[in-house]
C-alpha cells in the first residue's frame, strides 16, 4: 500500500506537468546569451547588444520561425583586465526570445523598427559685415 505523501507528490507532479504541457503548446521560449571581450567597457556593452540581435534573427531564420518577441536585453559587464592606461571587460547581453500562438504576430527583428526622422539644423546665414 503507497502512502498518503507518495500519492500526494505524484499528483503534484501530474498535475505540473499537465500545466506545463498546456502553456508550451501556447508559445515557446528560449533564452540566448552573447559574450564580448574587448577594451574599454561601452563598446563591449554595445558589441554584446548587437551581435545578440544578429544571431537571433539568424536563429529564427534558419528555424523558420518569423514571428517572435525578444524581451528587453540585460548586460553584464565585468572587468577582465585593469592596466593603468587602460581596461578590458567581458559584457555578456542575455535576452528571451518567445515564439509560437501566445506571442504578438510582429516580429521583434532590430531591423523592424523604424529610425526615428533626423531634422537638419537651420542653415546659418552668412553674417552681414558694413563696409
Amino acid at each position: 500500500m503507497r502512502s498518503r505523501s507518495t500519492s500526494v507528490a505524484l499528483g503534484a507532479a501530474v498535475a505540473a506537468a499537465v500545466s506545463l504541457c498546456a502553456t508550451a503548446a501556447d508559445a515557446k521560449c528560449e533564452r540566448f546569451s552573447y559574450l564580448v571581450n574587448d577594451y574599454g567597457k561601452e563598446g563591449p556593452t554595445r558589441d554584446a547588444k548587437n551581435l545578440l540581435d544578429k544571431h537571433i534573427v539568424k536563429w529564427a531564420a534558419e528555424k523558420g520561425i518569423k514571428n517572435y518577441t525578444v524581451s528587453p536585453k540585460s548586460v553584464k559587464c565585468e572587468l577582465f583586465l585593469n592596466f593603468i592606461v587602460f581596461d578590458e571587460h567581458t559584457c555578456t547581453a542575455t535576452a528571451q526570445v518567445c515564439w509560437g500562438d501566445g506571442i504578438p504576430v510582429s516580429p521583434a527583428t532590430p531591423a523592424a523598427k523604424p529610425a526615428p526622422a533626423v531634422k537638419k539644423p537651420p542653415s546659418a546665414k552668412k553674417a552681414q559685415v558694413p563696409g
